[in-house]
């Protein structure tokens, strides 16, 4: 099981700056991806691992069951439908906590892959939840911060009582 970042950690809470792709950053994108594939995660940002670094894994298979990772260097969020759902959301640095978190139903999301090559593509319905929860945590912004305040207090009171 990979070591993961636990709320508070303050890689949660710290913005990645894009970058020109180098072996650091590549390493990243290789030790992120095989945590997301150890776990099954649907998506990992770099700060679960305690990196503050501009990389994500995103899963894009439509059937949620099935893992298609997508390893997205210096990814962008473009346009965004403005069109909501609402659906749960956690994550594993606050593991046994989900909230309903509101986004858009299809996002367009440019990224560089690990060869360098530019690349942009429209994710709809989970998958798109799944980019922007993961490019968000990217740019410093836990998911917790997308919800009321008390919302947000009681489920990080209901995680401190289950780490007793």
């Amino acid at each position: 099981m990979p070591d993961f970042a636990i709320w508070p950690n303050p890689a949660l809470t710290s913005a990645a700056t894009p970058r020109p792709l180098d072996i650091a950053l590549l390493d990243a994108g290789e030790r992120l991806l095989a945590a997301a594939t150890e776990v099954n995660a649907y998506g990992l940002a770099a700060a679960h691992l305690g990196l503050v670094e501009p990389v994500v894994v995103v899963s894009v298979a439509t059937d949620v069951q099935q893992r298609d990772y997508r390893v997205m260097f210096n990814p962008v969020i473009g346009d965004v439908s403005t069109e909501t759902a609402i659906g749960a959301e956690g994550s594993v640095s606050l593991p046994g906590i989900e909230v309903p978190v509101g986004r858009p139903v299809w996002a367009d999301v440019s990224y560089e892959t690990g060869d360098g090559q530019a690349h942009s593509e429209r994710l709809e319905g989970f998958a798109a939840r799944v980019a922007l929860h993961e490019i968000e945590q990217m740019q410093g912004v836990f998911f917790l911060q997308r919800i009321s305040r008390i919302k947000r207090d009681t489920a990080l009171r209901k995680f401190e009582k289950s780490r007793r």
